[in-house]
């Protein structure tokens, strides 16, 4: 059979690669580039490179997606004329909505890549589809089953045992193409048919064992609206749309390996262009869940906020919390593509955000558990201001100012009224800096009636004004510090493993993936900020010095603003593990 589609799409466009991808391309490195590489030396499709993302809109996209949406524009951008669509798989109209395909484009769009005017639907292709299944009907490849779903099930078989044919396996066509039609046009209830494939009913694969083409299901479509009460299988309409969009390599992820089978049966069967199907394995990343039907019952539970939830590992909720679609892609040129399943520790993400946030993010201060450091040596209402950076490496970002007073807030855990050896920051006696302003040096504390410490006191050295003594004095810790006096109540949220198992999807006789919830996932603090924060819009990102990346929500108002912790400056997931052992 020629590898050229009889009937190619019409839609012109370049390679849809990413815009500015700063990834090295691996390509000749792993197993799929290799293979189209090997096509293109051959000419098996006329040096042609088209793939596609073909996401089903019934959720939210997901990392797992990001590391498909990657390979396939990816692969399409690295080819001279390579092409890259996006198609909706919408043919199941009950879980499918319009909600789900804006977010998806968005989510394909803020990770850098381009469809260009190649968008599609599997919708788009409903009339030729169901053409295509009379023509199997009449070929004596299709029949309509008027067994129930669960007989359907029990005459399937077992791994070990093969399947029986249904009583209505050897309709005549002429009844076959009659019901069929009735189905169409509405005459039955669901359930009450479905049209099955004739293929084997021994096959050791079985998703060969007459697979069902198509089921009643009289519900709206968010597309067609109520013109089809009959809607086609994803396998059945997947092979299909790929050939008469004259795609040329079908990458998918390893759960569909024995529907391959399907997939050039089908194709081969009503004669059309076949694609070459290739499986690689999916994303699986510790004290995470990527399975859309998880994530859509920690939605509906009432488990996270929504979606876009900063804990979810959906494009939306990493998106809300900070991470740069130059991480995400990064990420996924790191993992590589293979063809067996591993498990991907998140603490590689965490490093490929905070690699990126380190070069462009600005650096201010803020204080997410403050106590009071009163100055009692510094006169009562005067004030000093100091100019600084807001990039210590990058004098394009400009500075900012802070006033300096006789009341500061510090965070908590830089004093200790006993502290450890090798503890640089305030302790009765010790001297530190403050961040581009004094050197101090702790005198003593004030406690509440339950003993918490209300106050820390100290006594500044007005010689070391910037940070620095004429005597050449070191000191070993340097604070970041806010204004009492100036300082803005923020809200912010600090984040943790959505899950406290590393593995949430293996779970003990009589749990769920839910009974592995980690409790202390979100922790909502108010802080005080330094000014200049409070102009950050929702999206921008920023490092507290010494503590993390934030980024401001979306829920923030004017003077009221909300950060979520993109990720700490070190690795947090290390220490989840360590209090789990």
């Amino acid at each position: 059979m020629s590898n050229t589609p009889s009937s190619p799409s019409s839609s012109s466009g370049t390679g849809s690669a990413a815009a500015g991808a700063d990834a090295k391309s691996p390509a000749g490195l792993d197993f799929i580039r290799t293979i189209i590489a090997d096509d293109n030396a051959t000419g098996k499709y006329q040096g042609r490179v088209h793939t596609r993302f073909p996401p089903e809109p019934n959720g939210y996209l997901h990392l797992g997606h990001a590391k498909s949406i990657c390979l396939n524009f990816g692969i399409a951008g690295e080819h001279e004329g390579g092409k890259c669509n996006l198609r909706f798989d919408d043919t199941n109209p009950v879980r499918e909505d319009v909600e789900y395909v804006d977010s998806i484009q968005e989510d394909v769009r803020w990770l850098g890549f381009s469809w260009d005017d190649r968008m599609f639907y599997a919708s788009d292709y409903f009339e030729r589809l169901y053409q295509l299944a009379e023509k199997l009907i009449m070929d004596g490849k299709a029949y309509v089953d008027s067994l129930s779903a669960e007989q359907i099930r029990e005459y399937r078989g077992t791994l070990t045992e093969p399947g029986k044919e249904s009583p209505y396996r050897n309709r005549p066509v002429e009844e076959n193409l009659d019901l069929f039609r009735r189905m169409r046009a509405g005459e039955f209830a669901d359930g009450a048919h479905v049209l099955r494939a004739k293929i084997d009913m021994a096959s050791p694969n079985m998703v060969m064992r007459d697979p069902t083409l198509y089921r009643i299901r009289k519900a709206h479509h968010h597309r067609t609206g109520d013109a089809w009460c009959i809607y086609p299988m994803y396998d059945y309409t997947h092979c299909i749309s790929d050939s008469i969009e004259g795609i040329t390599h079908s990458i998918c992820t390893l759960e569909f390996e024995n529907n391959r089978e399907l997939y050039d049966w089908t194709l081969q069967t009503l004669g059309l262009y076949r694609p070459q199907q290739i499986e690689f394995a999916r994303l699986n990343l510790t004290y995470t869940v990527l399975s859309k039907r998880k994530l859509i019952q920690l939605v509906t539970e009432g488990h996270v906020r929504g979606w876009d939830d900063p804990r979810m590992p959906t494009l939306s909720g990493v998106r809300r919390r900070g991470f740069p679609p130059e991480a995400l892609r990064e990420f996924c040129a790191r993992i590589g593509i293979a063809k067996a399943d591993s498990m991907v520790d998140y603490a590689l993400l965490e490093f490929c955000v905070r690699e990126k946030l380190n070069a462009v993010t600005p650096r201010l201060m803020g204080v997410v558990d403050p106590v009071k450091l009163v100055i009692t040596n510094y006169p009562e209402g005067q004030f000093d201001t100091f100019t600084m950076p807001l990039h210590p490496e990058d004098e394009s970002y400009g500075n900012r100012t802070m006033r300096f007073g006789r009341e500061l807030w510090i965070e908590r855990d830089d004093f200790r009224e006993e502290a450890p050896k090798k503890f640089f920051r305030l302790t009765p006696g010790q001297e530190v800096r403050l961040r581009y302003a004094y050197y101090v040096t702790c005198t003593g504390v004030v406690k509440d009636a339950e003993g918490n410490v209300k106050e820390v006191h100290c006594t500044y050295d007005p010689e070391s004004k910037g940070g620095s003594t004429e005597d050449g004095r070191k000191v070993k810790g340097t604070l970041h510090w806010v204004s009492v006096a100036d300082g803005v109540p923020a809200e912010v949220r600090l984040y943790e493993p959505l899950f406290l198992k590393e593995n949430p999807n293996q779970v003990e006789e009589g749990k769920t993936f839910i009974d592995y919830l980690n409790p202390d996932s979100e922790k909502v603090v108010t802080a005080y900020v330094e000014p200049h924060l409070a102009t950050y819009g929702a999206g921008e990102r920023v490092q507290f010095e010494r503590l993390g990346y934030f980024c401001m929500d979306k829920d923030a108002q004017p003077g009221k603003p909300v950060f979520n912790r993109t990720a700490t400056l070190r690795d947090s997931w290390a220490r989840v593990e360590r209090n789990q052992g």
